[in-house]
């Protein structure tokens, strides 16, 4: 490896590629959940809508951007298996039922208004409403478990704090949704969306604090009560103001972009506490469980060059399909 000099034994440029790298990994997970979340969230709310013309909109607001947002969770899996491929092989493996229930869940959500589409009598579209709606529910439930048992180290399929974090990744996707609707509808429908964002927040916060005084009284280790967990709390009790807020004035793009906030700062709150361990259940630290420094480096110049590539597509596509969803669009 010598014929590398620098670059297969030193950081490149000095940095902490170990801590970046699993930052890097969490923030894609926390893309993955906001741009997915809303679509998530919508699909709840597509089971509180009866009119067929609504549903048809629901589906429409969704439909440029749905395939795409998934891609941030392979995207996620890859960051995973490239960087800390021990502590993917630890996952992956120990979770492997909860893998399929993921994956399960994401394919009856896609492809259910796919079918829901096709025909036009009403037991077909109520048979493919309902699985839409339970694949919506179901995909950010199962997620969150994941999440609760990876930070905690739990090796069972489900347990009580993977239950509760489950409902409150639902609960925010549900708010991710209502915000998103209300930008993209208008009328009575985008009246009635509105009326479920404050239910969604009041459960989301009163499930955060269930599971933050779980972890105080039961895992005092995690150091829920450090400056930074308080603080990313904090951050989320002024986002969830905010959005509560800019509903009542009916300012719903500003209620949308306090999604985001919500969502990074839960994704951040799960990476502190688990940090320095990469994966808890086997006690691997990110030090032990990094890649080393070569591919290390070269993966790292290759997401500089590929990332902005990826936020400009992104960026592109929302542009594109920005504004509400005209009377007569559907998903097809």
């Amino acid at each position: 490896m010598t014929e590398y000099g620098a670059f297969a034994t030193d950081p490149l440029f000095g940095l902490p590629l170990q801590e970046l790298w699993f930052g890097l990994v969490f923030f894609i997970l926390g893309m993955f959940l906001f741009l997915d979340g809303f679509d998530f969230g919508v699909g709840a709310l597509f089971a509180t809508r009866e009119d067929d013309e609504e549903r048809e909109t629901l589906l429409a607001a969704i439909g440029p951007f749905w395939d795409g947002n998934e891609v941030w969770l392979v995207v996620f899996g890859g960051a995973l298996f490239a960087a800390f491929p021990a502590v993917y092989a630890n996952l992956f493996s120990r979770h492997y039922l909860l893998m399929f229930a993921i994956l399960g869940a994401l394919i009856l959500r896609g492809l259910a208004p796919e079918m829901y589409e096709q025909r036009h009598d009403e037991a077909w579209q109520t048979w493919w409403g309902r699985a839409f709606v339970v694949g919506s529910v179901s995909a950010p439930f199962f997620l969150g478990v994941f999440a609760a048992h990876w930070l905690l180290g739990v090796e069972s399929l489900l347990s009580l704090p993977g239950v509760v974090v489950g409902l409150a990744v639902v609960a925010l996707t549900v708010v991710a949704g209502v915000g998103f609707l209300a930008m993209k509808t208008r009328g009575s429908l985008q009246r009635d969306v509105a009326d479920y964002g404050p239910r969604a927040m009041a459960a989301y916060l009163a499930l955060v604090v269930v599971t933050l005084g779980y972890l105080v009284a039961v895992r005092p280790d995690l150091g829920v009560l450090a400056p930074v967990p308080l603080a990313l709390v904090a951050v989320t009790l002024a986002a969830a103001a905010g959005y509560l807020l800019a509903l009542r004035e009916g300012r719903y793009a500003l209620a949308f972009g306090t999604v985001p906030v919500l969502v990074f700062a839960f994704v951040a709150l799960v990476a502190t506490l688990m940090f320095p361990l990469a994966d808890p259940a086997t006690g691997l630290t990110v030090a032990d469980a990094i890649v080393s420094v070569l591919p290390l480096n070269i993966m790292s110049v290759a997401s500089a060059l590929l990332l902005p590539l990826v936020f400009t597509y992104f960026g592109i596509l929302y542009s594109t399909f920005s504004g509400p969803i005209e009377t007569g669009e559907s998903y097809s």
